[in-house]
């Protein structure tokens, strides 16, 4: 029996390829270190993971994201627990968004959503991808958001404020379900950094980001909602893990005291 897929790589996407069943097909064609999780999960293998594309060894790393709207705090966080040595941490490829082959698409989209919304946010899917796939030395990877985030809070954003076409909605969300049906994604643990809208806005004027200058009040707004309705109310669409909630409107210092307190929680994904 023939079984067609297409083998998505950490570095590119391999195109489709007929490949006979039986696991010396699969791993001849899976020589860049992909397999097949059989459909009946071996022991070791994470829940969901059966009948999935997965990189050979990634189903023994434990899987963190940290998860918050814009200016939220999460450099402060990864940073932070970048100094433990059980820990990869994976920031969001925000240099890659701004240069791809020297255009500025985050710079383009934050310009011009409704023409420039679907090419970042096709770029931002694949590249988040890239960031869950790519293979890691420690046993845990402490991840900066996730491709589960990329489609549930930004692209439907955009979607919702009307930025985005039904027809370019369309076609990301098919893209999404087909890796999510094909590729396993495994998360163990999300940290949604709770903080208010009006303390983003306020950080954000402090960083003095180029591309986020434009971005108002009322656009981090519509985002916290939307991280609400998926993480605390839970109302709108799958939550793959476990949520560890952290207040995190306060200053650096407070915040790092909550990392400290949580440490334990956090790592206890791990196990």
């Amino acid at each position: 029996m023939s079984v067609c897929v297409t083998l998505v790589s950490a570095r590119r996407a391999v195109a489709p390829a007929c490949l006979w069943a039986g696991w010396s097909g699969w791993r001849k064609a899976c020589a860049g270190g992909f397999r097949l999780v059989p459909s009946r999960a071996r022991s070791g293998t994470r829940p969901g993971a059966a009948g999935k594309l997965l990189r050979d060894g990634e189903d023994r790393k434990a899987v963190i994201c940290v998860e918050g709207n814009i200016a939220s705090g999460k450099t402060t966080c990864l940073e932070y627990f970048s100094k433990t040595s059980s820990i990869e941490v994976l920031t969001e490829p925000i240099s890659k968004w701004r240069d791809v082959r020297g255009h500025n698409p985050l710079a383009l989209m934050y310009q011009d959503p409704q023409r420039w919304g679907i090419t970042l946010q096709t770029y931002v899917q694949l590249t988040m991808l890239d960031r869950h796939l790519s293979a890691v030395a420690a046993p845990v990877r402490m991840m900066e958001r996730s491709l589960f985030s990329a489609k549930y809070i930004f692209v439907e954003n955009l979607f919702r404020s009307g930025k985005m076409p039904e027809v370019d909605y369309a076609v990301l969300s098919e893209w999404f379900d087909w890796i999510t049906a094909n590729i396993c994604i495994p998360v163990d643990l999300i940290v949604y950094l709770q903080t208010s809208p009006q303390t983003c806005h306020e950080r954000l004027k402090q960083r003095c980001r180029e591309e986020e200058k434009v971005i108002p009040l009322e656009y981090l707004e519509s985002i916290h909602q939307l991280y609400e309705e998926w993480l605390i109310r839970r109302s709108s669409w799958p939550v793959p893990a476990p949520v560890l909630v952290i207040p995190a409107d306060h200053n650096l210092q407070r915040m790092l005291h909550q990392y400290e307190e949580n440490r334990a929680k956090i790592l206890a994904a791990s196990l």
